[in-house]
């Protein structure tokens, strides 16, 4: 029998949807860089290194789950006490450091009017109102206030060579020098002859541009091979994305591939360090820790939240 193991710890899953990727509901077009059939791998050119790399990333836990009171019927409604926080790290020639940190603790529910902040000795919980009690919407809710917080801590004047990583999509977010950084693939975007290209990039190679989504949110997307081992056809493989509202025209949007391609390797996890490498970079797996020790203890949290309940 034939077989290889997967890089990423078994606790992370794999890198691809082992299930096989849904097609893309966006409006795809692969033509903007290559006429279709004439896809190939792309090795950048040398390039000068960004100046900054500043990688933006966030965590997100659970503090305790909560029922709210609803009314005078005796009715519950369920909510979530959580704690996200967000970060940055600045990457230059010579260093990496942790440049920013912030905290922020929620209470979040569905629209009632019994609702409201919780104050406890650890800190005070800011009401945050989702869409209903679901498990989903509650969830949904917190991610929404983790990017919210991401989103704040974009260098407020980037330099022009400086490359901003979001570890995640856009979302929306048409920052300038900004890539959404995706690490895990669940979708297809490509038609046959096109996404079989992307198994033959080598370390360090690009597949041609190709950009999802409408003038509304549209953004250029292409895959990156990281360095390491080469398990499967998709190993190592990263999907980056970058706003048409700031990179206009594919010109541009080539140049800012080429850059991200050539200055992403450098930064590549390995599997003795990392349980996700290649593709969770090393400033990102190090915000995470530094992000992760910010949150507090979760039982002195569920102590005090308790003690405001009573």
């Amino acid at each position: 029998m034939r077989f290889a193991v997967e890089t990423w710890d078994p606790d992370y899953g794999t890198g691809i949807d082992t299930d096989g990727l849904d097609p893309s509901t966006d409006v795809v077009d692969s033509t903007v860089e290559f006429a279709a059939g004439d896809w190939r791998p792309i090795r950048p050119a040398e390039i000068d290194a960004p100046e900054t790399i500043w990688f933006v990333d966030g965590v997100r836990r659970i503090d305790a789950r909560i029922w709210v009171s609803d009314g005078e019927d005796g009715a519950v409604v369920a909510g979530s006490c959580a704690t996200v926080a967000a970060g940055t790290v600045a990457c230059t020639a010579v260093d990496a450091t942790v440049d920013d940190v912030r905290i922020m603790r929620g209470v979040f529910t569905p629209p009632m009017d019994t609702a409201g902040p919780i104050e406890t000795e650890a800190g005070i919980y800011r009401h945050v109102t989702v869409r209903s009690a679901s498990p989903e919407d509650l969830y949904l809710g917190i991610h929404e206030q983790m990017t919210e917080l991401e989103t704040s801590m974009i260098p407020a004047d980037p330099g022009p060579r400086d490359l901003i990583v979001f570890d995640g999509p856009l979302r929306g977010r048409p920052t300038p020098r900004a890539i959404g950084y995706i690490k895990t693939q669940h979708v297809q975007y490509l038609d046959g002859p096109e996404q079989a290209v992307v198994p033959l990039l080598e370390p360090g190679e690009r597949s041609p541009m190709f950009t999802i989504g409408t003038s509304s949110f549209a953004r250029w997307s292409w895959y990156v091979r990281l360095p390491g081992p080469r398990t499967h056809g998709w190993a190592g493989v990263i999907r980056a994305e970058a706003s048409t509202s700031w990179c206009r025209d594919v010109g541009d949007a080539t140049a800012f591939a080429d850059l991200v391609t050539a200055a992403l390797p450098r930064f590549s996890s390995e599997a003795h360090k990392e349980p996700r490498a290649p593709q969770n970079l090393y400033p990102i797996t190090g915000l995470e820790h530094a992000l992760r020790r910010r949150l507090g203890d979760q039982r002195l949290l569920q102590r005090a939240l308790r003690k405001a309940a009573q």
